[in-house]
């Protein structure tokens, strides 16, 4: 049984399009619903972009007290990027800007490169991040068109590796192990860069946060489900 007053660690499959605190506000309501009442603490140990899927823990009642601990958890992502094409978000939200040469991208070159990104790693986050900036996030300032200045932040990336590419199309595929604070998103643009090219990511799927895997979590649905067969 579930006591999600005293408190709940709950890990959760977040769907594609849904913002990390769209999740939050659906398990709250639902919770709330449940309960009978209309306050109940519910928060998650970390963003997830609204284009990526995959693990995000939410914490209800006493449990909100761990979320920063969780936050420090090593995690695992799966990402798919579009090698000679920038975007201004790094991925899908917004439209190519920007085309690159790819006649000299091999296997080799990317097997060489990828490699280079394991360790330490100073990165800039990107514009269109939930960063803090003079009280607003600094996607707000970037999604009015203007300028955002954000600086680079040291980080640890523990395992990188290439899990496929596509030569003809242009498609990498890698799997990155990662401290917090790591965007994936700007990893893209920095691969694209040290292939003296471009890139953006055109899928992202977060597979692991500390010990919880994706096929341990719950879809909103199965969540749903179970809460409303419990008495």
């Amino acid at each position: 049984m579930w006591d999600f007053e005293q408190g709940e660690v709950l890990a959760f499959d977040k769907p594609l399009h849904w913002t990390s605190f769209d999740l939050v506000a659906k398990v709250r309501y639902n919770l709330c619903k449940k309960l009978g009442t209309k306050k109940l603490k519910v928060g998650h140990s970390g963003t997830l972009d609204p284009l990526a899927t995959g693990v995000v823990i939410i914490c209800t009642g006493r449990k909100t007290k761990l979320i920063d601990q969780l936050q420090y958890d090593v995690k695992e992502y799966v990402a798919t990027l579009q090698l000679g094409a920038t975007t201004p978000s790094y991925d899908l939200e917004k439209e190519i800007d920007q085309t690159y040469p790819t006649e000299h991208i091999t296997r080799e070159l990317i097997d060489r490169t990828i490699p280079l990104f394991k360790g330490e790693q100073w990165q800039t986050p990107p514009a269109f991040s939930a960063i803090q900036i003079n009280g607003k996030r600094a996607y707000e300032f970037a999604r009015k068109g203007e300028e955002v200045e954000l600086k680079p932040r040291l980080l640890v990336i523990d395992e990188i590796e290439v899990l496929s590419f596509d030569e003809e199309k242009m498609l990498l595929t890698i799997r990155v192990v990662c401290s917090k604070g790591t965007y994936i998103r700007a990893l893209a643009r920095d691969i694209g860069e040290r292939l003296q090219s471009g890139a953006h990511l055109t899928a992202l799927r977060r597979t692991r946060v500390g010990d919880t895997r994706v096929e341990d979590c719950y879809t909103i649905e199965q969540f749903l489900e179970k809460l409303n067969a419990e008495n």
